[in-house]
Order: structure tokens, then sequence, then C-alpha cells
């Protein structure tokens, strides 16, 4: 009997023994972005291609956009896997310490020609780390990076522009200031009905959406299959991102806001456009090898410009650079430009940079440690403010939380920004709060119309979820996840080497992928000392391991989403 055991095993095992190893198929990995999409605008009768792929793929219940809410900041997190305390990219608009070719020391990123001097400026890659396409070809892989203008070059931000390394096609392709095409999408450009160069951005942005979606579907995914390597591609959507921000729906107003029929139209123009990439990759047989992660950079709120203490404020209303306004009479401190406060301009002692929601405030000189503690003093008495967080090296001040609470401190290359101030918010009238918050910004938006910025949580609520071979099917995962979680996760279902120089680094979300277990995550709050009125900052986080996800943070009671300890 025991012999009969035996011989059945030898049998059983014998034609796995003589089965040669099987190579792993391929992977390729898409990266979709719709910029400023809000979790809860993914309804099944407005964005039915994302509300189908959530719910037959993973859905990411529990999402995050990284501090400050802005897109260039979370194109580098998407981009390289790292918290902006690494990349160095804190704004959307930032301080460089030296001129740029303009003349002026600002930096407005979402500009190719910007990015380009930055780069020269900063080592060769102002990011400090490599991005996830840039290693996808190195390794061999195909490669594109295709959408809005300014991210679209961040996710392969060290090649050649000429086209012979990865492709990019923005804004610009076709026009002045177009990046470079390879032979192989120019002689295609004909036969998939693309004339002239890409459309202008206009509400809603179908006509510069269709045409891109034509590229990436009628040209590039046939190149990629036809060159029978894996692919690693990025698609980014400028909407519901320039709707919601340009929307006329309610001007003066706060209802409608963002969620009228222009902000409604900018969600389903990216919801058709993913529905196109779908529909292409199941026809051309590569959505089996195909792994898909949606994204939105980050969440949105109906612009505000209340204030009753802001002393640059006409009949209760502030504009575009209130604060380096209200900080240059604050410290009597003359106002050199829009941005820049002292009595030299080449040398100024603050610079205040807007990026909407949150602004960013430099101390260039060695003044820093005398103007910090006013500034600070002066933030937390303003109606305006919730929220501000102080460079460690300045030391603690009351009312204040440290940088590196929300991990923007690490090894960045480019100059951080001493003081970030995030701007209050409150909830608008509709039964989810997160849909219809209004928040103060410092922006050129008018009252109704849209915005970001702020570490509120209607603007770190983005939408995330994924498809295909490796993720799970119809699960909702309520773990944290935030935008620095997608390189990772996809280099290593791609099999792609993503080597790090900081260590402020995204995680591989493996609950979400095939087989994968559930991981623990803890909920924390963290808060300052409180200033002279009691103001204190709060910081609600949650953590998985040594990440951190950051839910909300500010005074009480002045920011959507806030639960004080």
């Amino acid at each position: 009997m025991k012999f009969a055991c035996l011989f059945s095993l030898v049998l059983l095992a014998a034609p796995a023994l003589a089965q040669p190893a099987q190579k792993p198929v391929a992977r390729n990995i898409i990266i979709f972005v719709a910029d400023g999409l809000r979790y809860g605008s993914v309804e099944a009768n407005n964005m039915p291609n994302m509300f189908k792929l959530k719910s037959q793929g993973v859905d990411f219940t529990n999402s995050h956009s990284l501090f400050p809410t802005i897109t260039t900041v979370n194109a580098s997190a998407i981009a390289t896997g790292h918290y902006i305390g690494d990349t160095g990219d804190f704004g959307n608009t930032m301080y460089t310490g030296t001129p740029l070719l303009s003349g002026h020391p600002i930096a407005e990123m979402e500009n190719n020609a910007v990015l380009a001097e930055m780069n020269q400026k900063f080592g060769g890659n102002y990011l400090n780390e490599d991005t996830l396409i840039a290693r996808a070809r190195a390794q061999g892989f195909s490669t594109a990076a295709i959408g809005k203008l300014g991210p679209t070059r961040i996710q392969d931000s060290t090649a050649a522009g000429d086209g012979s390394e990865t492709l990019i096609l923005d804004d610009n392709t076709g026009h002045e200031g177009g990046l470079g095409l390879p032979a192989w999408f120019s002689a295609g450009m004909k036969n998939a009905f693309l004339t002239g160069g890409a459309p202008a951005s206009q509400v809603p942005n179908i006509p510069q959406e269709v045409w891109l979606m034509k590229a990436t579907t009628r040209i590039v995914l046939p190149h990629f299959k036809q060159s029978g390597k894996p692919f690693a591609l990025v698609f980014w959507s400028r909407d519901p991102d320039f709707s919601q921000h340009n929307t006329k729906d309610s001007v003066g107003e706060y209802q409608p806001g963002i969620n009228g029929p222009s902000g409604k139209a900018g969600t389903r123009d990216a919801d058709t456009t993913l529905g196109e990439l779908l529909a292409a990759l199941k026809q051309q047989g590569l959505d089996k090898t195909t792994d898909i992660f949606v994204t939105a950079d980050h969440g949105f709120l109906t612009v505000g410009h209340d204030s009753a203490t802001s002393p640059s404020a006409k009949d209760g209303q502030i504009a575009l650079g209130f604060l380096a306004s209200d900080l240059a009479s604050a410290l009597n401190l003359p106002k050199i430009n829009g941005s820049a406060l002292g009595a030299d301009a080449q040398n100024p002692d603050v610079v205040v940079t807007g990026n909407g929601g949150a602004d960013l405030i430099y101390l260039p000189q060695n003044k820093a440690a005398t103007l910090a503690g006013p500034i600070v003093k002066f933030l937390t008495a303003q109606d305006y403010v919730s929220g501000v967080f102080v460079h460690d090296t300045l030391g603690e001040f009351p009312g204040a939380l440290p940088m590196s609470a929300v991990n923007l401190i690490g090894s960045a290359r480019t100059p951080a920004p001493s003081i970030y101030v995030s701007f209050r918010s409150f909830s608008g009238d509709c039964p989810n709060k997160l849909q219809c918050a209004v928040g103060i910004h410092d922006s050129v938006q008018a009252v109704g119309q849209g915005s970001h910025g702020s570490l509120s949580r209607p603007a770190t609520r983005n939408f995330m979820a994924a498809i295909g071979p490796d993720f799970k099917t119809g699960f909702s995962d309520p773990a944290p996840i935030s935008n620095a979680d997608i390189a990772p996760t996809l280099a290593h279902i791609a099999g792609i080497s993503l080597p790090a120089k900081g260590k402020l680094k995204g995680r591989v979300i493996s609950e979400a992928l095939v087989g994968g277990a559930n991981v623990k995550a803890t909920r924390k709050t963290i808060q300052s000392a409180p200033a002279e009125n009691g103001v204190r900052t709060i910081l609600n986080f949650q953590q998985v391991g040594e990440q951190r996800y950051f839910d909300a943070a500010g005074f009480a009671g002045k920011t959507v989403g806030l639960t004080p300890p």
C-alpha cells in the first residue's frame, strides 16, 4: 500500500518535472491621469467608463493627493514614487534662488522650457530621482507620455526632446515650442486624421482630448504592438481640471460652482477619453497584458475670496497676490513686485509664490530666523489661513507644525520653502460635503470658479482605481494609498528597477494585487503648541508601515474634513 502511494506521487510529479520553465508574460503599464477628478464625481450615469473600471477592478476608497494639492507637485510623485521633500517640485510656482532666462527667479513649472532650465540648474535632473518612464525606457520598454503641458514632460523629464527616446505629445505638439516627433509618428498622422497640431484648451476640452487620444490609439498603440516590446505609457487628461477652473456657471456665487454643467461636461470628457483608450486596447488585443492605473493629481474646491482680517482686502474681498501684500504691510517691508518683499530687488527678504489653496513663503536671506516668528504670528491671526508648516531648521513656532510632518523635507536639490500656508475651507450646501466645499485661494479664478492646493480633504480626496491582469477584480481597497504609491506598484508588476536616492518613498500597493494580503493601517493626529490666540495647526493622517497619508490639516473649524483631537 505504501509502495502504491509513492508510485502515484512519482507519476503525478513527472509531467511537472518534464515541463520547461515558462517565461513570465511581459506586462504593459498605463497611467491615466484625469486631472482634478474628485472621487465623488464618478457616478454611473455621468462617468460610466470610470465607474465600470473601479467596479470591475480595484476601487481605492481611501485615496490621497499629496500636499500641496497642485498639479506638478503630484506629477513629480506619480512620476518617481517619491514624496515632495525628495522630488523638490514644491509647487506649480516656485522660487529658484537665481534668475531664469525670463530674468526672474520664479519658475512656472507647467512649461517645457522652464522644466528644461530647471534640469540645467539642478544637476541635470531637478527631481533628483529617476522616473518610472525613464527607467522603463532604459530597460527596453517602448515609452510615451501624452497629454497636459508640464506634467506630461515631468513623466520623463530627462528624455531627449527630439523624439528619439520617449515620445512626448502635449499642448505644444505641432506648434512653436513643441518637442520633436519620431519619423514613425509623423508618418502615421495622415492616416490617423491628425491635421495641424494639438488644439488649444477649451471648456470642455473635447477637441484637444480627441486629438491626443487619436494619436494614442491610432498611431502609438499599434506601433508599440508591432515592436513586440512591452510598453509604459502615461496619458494626462487636462479635463476635468480645465473645465472646473474655468467654469462660468455661477461666477460670484458658490452654487453650483464647479458642480454645474461645465464641470460635469469636463468629467464626461475625461471619462469618454478613457473609454476610447480601453476600447482600443481591447480591439488591438492588448487588454490581457496591460495593467491600467487611473488617478487624479488632486481634488477640487469652489473658489472663495472673502476675508475680514486681510489688510489688502477691499470690500471684504481679497485678490491675487493678497498674501504677499498682507505680509508687506505686516512686516513693514517694501513690495518689490507681485511676490518679492524687501529693499533690494536682487536679494529680497521674503518671496511669496501663490499656489491656489496654498502659498509658499521663502526667506532666502540670513534674516530668516528673525522673520519667521513674526510671519507665523501674523498668519495664525488671519481668518483666511488654516494651517502653517515651518521648515524644521528654523525651529518650533506656536501655532505651526514642522514641514517634515508632511514629508516636505528630504533629499531635494531645489530650494525648499521656509513656510507653507494652507488656506481656509468650508462646507457648501450639498449632502456630500467634499463635493461642494469652498476654499480661499490665491489664484486668478473668480468666486464660483474652481481651484485646489490646500490640505483639506476635498483637495486630497482624488479618484484612484486600477484594472488589469495583475490587479484583483471587484475589490474595494480600504487601505490608504497616494500618488506616491503608483510608480512602485507598477514597477513591481512590470519588473522595472526603480532605484532611489531619497528615503521618502511610496509603497507597493500589495493588497490590491492578485494574491495580496490586506495591510494594517492606523489613524493618527498631531497638533502644534497653541498660538497666542489659541489656534493650533492640527494634522490628521493615516499610516501603513513608514508611509504617511495626509487626510487634512489646519485650524479647528476652518478645514473641511479635519477632525480635532
